[in-house]
């Protein structure tokens, strides 16, 4: 006994034990661990090989077949390093890319590739940097939202976004040749999305800005606003004191001088 006793005691012993306990640690992490890892990033890995497939064909002709990106006379594709799976969902998602030619600003056209191939192209371009990921219904959806805080999406909505998408989202005119597009058929998800990365001329609306709580209620506002009826008649677009003015100037001004022309014809008669 005194000599078990002694060996239990050697200096050494406390150090051989912690190697056998890192030893069989070791050993069942590598006999459990990996079938997990492998059934898990399975699907993972086939849809970023499927998704650099169709970046290859349909985007690396601009934005380079790593998505390094080519500013040419005839090429102005910018790199895709850091924007994340939200950008491409928001830019291929809205019909917007791929881009047939260069121009001021990408108009939207109709979508090109399926669901499953824009979660493709997300996914790989989200492999090239960190960025903005697509956000989950929960963040977007604006069901049960209260009047409370659709009234404050109103008041936010005009303090950050009216400047350029007009008090009622109809879109605006900016310098360049460039635009603040409509909002009247922009779906929940591609607005939110827009916030966060910030496409063309937009800034983007971290949640430093806009808490997720008031982009939703922004979006909540926008659904709200544009589900109204209409009860003052023609509303000119909703551009408001442009189209009003236009048509001011087309009406009022254009009477008078058509009256103008009129009385000046009657005295030329009556001579």
């Amino acid at each position: 006994m005194s000599f078990l006793a002694a060996r239990r005691r050697h200096p050494a012993a406390r150090a051989l034990l912690l190697l056998l306990a890192l030893f069989v640690m070791g050993a069942l992490s590598t006999l459990l661990a990996p079938g997990q890892q492998s059934s898990a990033d399975t699907g993972t890995s086939q849809q970023v090989a499927e998704g650099k497939a169709l970046f290859a064909v349909g985007c690396g002709s601009c934005h380079g077949l790593n998505g390094e990106g080519q500013v040419t006379s005839t090429i102005q594709g910018p790199p895709l390093a850091g924007v994340g799976a939200a950008s491409v969902e928001f830019q291929v998602g809205s019909g917007r890319m791929p881009m047939a030619a260069p121009a001021a600003q990408a108009p939207v056209h109709p979508v090109r590739y399926s669901e499953a191939e824009i979660a493709a192209l997300a996914a790989y371009v989200a492999t090239l940097g960190p960025g903005p990921a697509i956000p989950a219904p929960e963040e977007y959806n604006t069901a049960g939202v209260s009047q409370e805080d659709i009234a404050r999406g109103g008041e936010l909505f005009r303090t950050n976004c009216s400047a350029c998408h007009n008090f009622e989202g109809a879109g605006g005119a900016l310098p360049g040749g460039k635009y603040a597009p409509s909002l009247k058929n922009s779906s929940n998800l591609h607005i939110y999305e827009a916030m966060v990365t910030g496409p063309q001329q937009m800034p983007v609306f971290n949640d430093d800005v806009l808490r997720p709580e008031d982009k939703k209620a922004i979006i909540a506002y926008l659904n709200d606003l544009h589900s109204r009826p209409n009860q003052g008649g023609l509303d000119l677009g909703g551009l408001g004191p442009v189209s009003e003015g236009l048509w001011a100037w087309i009406i009022g001004i254009g009477g008078l001088i058509a009256f103008a022309v009129w009385i000046a014809s009657k005295g030329v008669k009556a001579k």
